[in-house]
């Protein structure tokens, strides 16, 4: 791989050079009031970034993976029943949480490509009427697949019964790239992590819980240290976290909202629908088709692109990798070989996106599919001609 050239993965994404620079600090005393200044503009941005006036926010040495068990280990007990889709990599791997913390998950499975399917949840909740039900589970954007799920859907279905069970949503290829909305939504809990649309190193799990959830905290048995939120929420009172927080990133995501809320959140989410948009013209120009199975479930964070039956779509990535020193995803789970990802979230352009697309384009040339030189990059070009970036502001 070349440092010289962006990445097309979806995360860890590229990073402004100012963000690298704001992680690059001076040792500082974690327990005086200096990280006070950094710790609580994190929390108080990170909430305006979920779009809620009252969530409560906590940051974790992790990833979105730590999120999912910070979710799940504060808020629930041991047998509780949990309701969950499985359509793709990274809601099967939440689903194996639930059950190796001894959780009962009542799975409802989704063809890989598809969104959650909302009307099969609001059959299964009516059914619930002794609410045995603690918890719904939606991934809202599925990284393997590149499926956004509707959230307010799934909401609506819980309200239609008045359902009490908790909604943890799984946001960590959308929130700050696609549009969040956790108190419209009714969201319960959601999680993300550094590297996406932060812009950061992977190395943090961020959360957002309701009241709601903050209650389900006293009660609930699931054992918890590290991931205890009464134990960072009194950290975070004392200017503070109760172990040794990873500051140098924590001032990266100070910086890091500071550049999105600038920004603007519509400027942002316009952003990543447009360069989005862009690529799905190339991918039709190339006579590809997308995993995700129409328009209403497209990711504008990463695109998932089918090869033709009988081409091994991994060899894309590893041809790019291996003589352009470009970084595309593979196919994970039930689409390996089938799909290969470009991500186009976090810190992009246009023109930047524009390069992925032409190297991809020279992958598929190179290892023999039918593929025309310059269509997929000349019709992205027209959208993005056609379609200026107006009214953005210091695009991250």
């Amino acid at each position: 791989m070349s440092f010289q050239n962006p990445v097309f993965i979806p995360g860890p994404t590229n990073m402004p050079e100012a963000i690298r620079q704001a992680c690059y600090m001076p040792t500082i005393d974690h327990r005086s009031p200096t990280f006070g200044k950094i710790l609580h503009p994190c929390l108080d941005g990170v909430r305006q970034v979920l779009k809620s006036e009252t969530a409560h926010i906590f940051i974790f040495p992790s990833t979105g993976t730590g999120g999912w068990e910070t979710t799940l280990t504060n808020t629930l007990s041991k047998g509780d029943k949990v309701l969950a889709a499985r359509n793709g990599m990274f809601s099967h791997r939440w689903i194996d949480m639930c059950q190796r913390h001894g959780l009962d998950v009542q799975v409802v499975e989704t063809p890989w490509g598809h969104g959650i399917p909302a009307d099969k949840y609001a059959e299964i909740l009516k059914g619930d009427t002794s609410h045995k039900i603690k918890a719904v589970l939606a991934t809202h954007n599925e990284t393997a697949t590149g499926v956004k799920s509707d959230i307010a859907a799934v909401r609506a279905a819980l309200d239609a019964t008045n359902h009490p069970a908790l909604l943890f949503v799984d946001g960590v290829s959308s929130i700050a790239s696609m549009d969040f909305r956790f108190d419209e939504w009714g969201v319960d809990v959601a999680v993300t992590g550094s590297q996406k649309g932060f812009m950061l190193p992977a190395g943090l799990a961020i959360v957002g819980f309701s009241d709601k959830a903050v209650e389900a905290s006293k009660t609930a048995d699931l054992p918890r240290t590290f991931f205890d939120i009464k134990d960072m929420q009194k950290g975070y009172d004392a200017n503070a976290f109760p172990y040794t927080p990873p500051v140098g990133l924590m001032n990266g995501l100070k910086l890091s909202l500071e550049m999105l809320l600038d920004e603007g959140l519509d400027n942002v989410i316009a952003r990543h629908t447009r360069i989005a948009t862009g690529v799905r013209h190339a991918i039709s120009a190339w006579g590809l088709e997308l995993c995700a199975v129409s328009p209403d479930v497209y990711s504008d964070t990463v695109s998932a692109i089918r090869t033709p039956e009988g081409f091994n779509a991994t060899d894309i990535v590893t041809h790019a990798a291996e003589v352009y020193g470009v970084a595309f995803g593979v196919g994970l789970g039930e689409v390996a070989g089938k799909v290969f990802r470009i991500g186009h979230l976090g810190s992009l352009t246009d023109v930047m996106m524009l390069s992925g697309l032409a190297t991809a384009e020279m992958c598929m040339v190179d290892l023999g599919m039918d593929i025309k030189l310059g269509s997929g990059v000349a019709a992205a070009q027209e959208f993005y001609r056609t379609n200026p970036a107006a009214a953005l502001k210091n695009a991250a």
